[in-house]
């Protein structure tokens, strides 16, 4: 028992401290490409001249927000599920049931890692985005980011790795999560009830 509450310390401190971070991040993210739709919306409706940049800026804010945004919801129970199965069956086979279900996803998970690992190398990240730029043209600072500098300016283009790194980091963090969902399931099913909750602060704002 000791043994599993030791493993399951880091696994819960360190989502406590990042999956936060994460979350606000996802909120500036969703502002962002809130922001960018609409100014499309205006210069191309209004104006009749559409900027070759916010469609772009919006799906790299979106792919963002999403991963940082999903750990979070995985791990207070925030995804679509259909629960009546558990619901139906007595605690200890419920709990067995759960503790199934989070090794295959993290059977899922694992491979999910190792597919987000390799498009950080692929042949798709190789290029760069058409229409996204960063200031950091100065020194070489481009080439240690990864990002393709522009010769007529000190503008440097986002290389689509940028994009793909969503996936990898999105994919580790809800693994992290996996497994402490995983220990947590365990630890109840052996008659720990001191764990602390999942749930979010009465004072958090929240979608609703």
């Amino acid at each position: 028992m000791g043994v599993l509450k030791g493993l399951l310390w880091p696994f819960q401190t360190w989502n406590d401290l990042v999956l936060p971070v994460g979350r606000w991040i996802a909120v500036v993210a969703i502002g962002l490409m809130v922001v960018a739709i609409l100014i499309q919306v205006f210069f191309r409706y209004v104006l009749n001249n559409a900027l070759p940049w916010p469609d772009e800026a919006a799906r790299f804010a979106m792919l963002w927000m999403t991963g940082l945004i999903a750990p979070m919801a995985f791990r207070r129970g925030g995804f679509v599920a259909i629960d009546m199965l558990g619901r139906a069956l007595p605690r200890t086979v419920s709990a067995l049931l759960s503790i199934l279900l989070l090794l295959i996803s993290g059977v899922v998970l694992a491979f999910a890692m190792r597919i987000g690992f390799n498009e950080l190398g692929g042949f798709g990240a190789k290029f760069a985005t058409a229409s996204l730029y960063v200031p950091f043209n100065l020194g070489g600072v481009c080439e240690i980011l990864g990002a393709k500098p522009s010769v007529e300016s000190l503008w440097c283009r986002v290389p689509r790795s940028w994009m793909m790194a969503s996936l990898f980091v999105g994919v580790v963090l809800l693994f992290i999560v996996n497994v402490e969902l995983l220990l947590r399931e365990i630890l109840t099913l052996l008659g720990v009830r001191d764990l602390k909750s999942l749930a979010a602060p009465e004072n958090e704002l929240m979608a609703e």
